[in-house]
């Protein structure tokens, strides 16, 4: 059942999207430990397990660095720049998703805090706040959250109407300075939106110690109890390692993570196996829906 058509305002992007009664679904995947996890990968492939079970989808990348695009950016810092079908320069995770989920994205589907703050500023200088002292909160994470709602209704598939959910992607790792303004807005949306529509898939390092052999699980203990510490708790854990997860190291990062056994899924090996990708995909369907 369709609901009155409801003009959302953003600052660059400004979209006009038709609000349903439909919610729409969102997957936040973060990265803890160290940088450079697969975090691209992991949400591209999430995307085409969850359209793989009849859903649409569509993506977001979160990048926190104050650059407003990846075009001036030198491919030794994040690889090389992907040009989108609008002729924006992004980072080369938008390719992946494109290329995994047949999609069309926009520039807009890649956030970075050179726009937002560019956004806000923009609306001061046009004394939009009506002469309020401008905050990173609200004014900051409700630029985000505002910009994420409307990115994520725009059809990127060739079909009419937004997608049923949109896989958010959140550059860096847990912690960082840079990112702490996007947690906040997220935590706020998470809650805002509630548990059934809103999906934390967290990817960490689980090393192996070369000698012994033993799986650690101290490093993703402490990325996830910071990411706790913030507001969001994690309803998956992606966890990278050299080997396949023992039952004792899954165990112990559920008593120490506060996530189930049957909710880490252990991504040793690429590509995963088939029965891995359904199961996945089966406990973010018995989340959201």
């Amino acid at each position: 059942m369709v609901a009155d058509a409801k003009i959302v305002e953003v600052d660059a992007p400004t979209v006009a999207v038709m609000q349903t009664k439909r919610q729409m679904k969102y997957v936040l995947v973060t990265g803890g430990v160290v940088s450079g996890l697969g975090k691209g990968v992991t949400a591209s492939s999430i995307g085409v397990v969850l359209k793989a079970c009849g859903l649409r989808v569509t993506s977001i990348k979160i990048d926190p660095y104050l650059n407003t695009d990846a075009g001036t950016m030198s491919p030794f810092e994040h690889g090389e720049v992907f040009v989108l079908d609008d002729g924006g320069e992004v980072d080369l995770d938008l390719g992946n998703y494109e290329r995994f989920l047949d999609i069309t994205l926009t520039k807009e589907n890649n956030i970075t805090t050179g726009k937002i703050y560019q956004s806000v500023i923009n609306k001061e200088r046009r004394g939009d706040y009506l002469g309020k002292t401008v905050q990173v909160v609200p004014h900051i994470t409700d630029a985000i959250k505002n910009w994420i709602e409307s990115v994520s209704s725009i059809p990127v598939d060739g079909k009419d109407g937004p997608a049923d959910i949109c896989v958010i992607e959140l550059g860096g790792t847990v912690g960082d300075i840079e990112s702490m303004p996007f947690i906040e807005a997220l935590r706020q949306l998470s809650f805002s939106l509630g548990n059934e529509n809103f999906c934390l898939v967290h990817v960490s390092l689980v090393p192996v110690l070369g000698v012994v052999g033993e799986q650690k699980t101290k490093p993703t203990q402490h990325s996830v109890r910071e990411l706790r510490a913030l507001g969001l708790t994690p309803d998956l854990l992606a966890c990278r390692s050299a080997q396949p997860l023992r039952e004792g190291t899954k165990e112990k990062l559920s008593q120490f993570c506060h996530v189930p056994v049957s909710n880490i899924l252990n991504i040793h090996d690429v590509p995963i196996s088939g029965i891995s990708h359904y199961y996945f995909g089966t406990k973010m369907l018995m989340k959201l829906f």
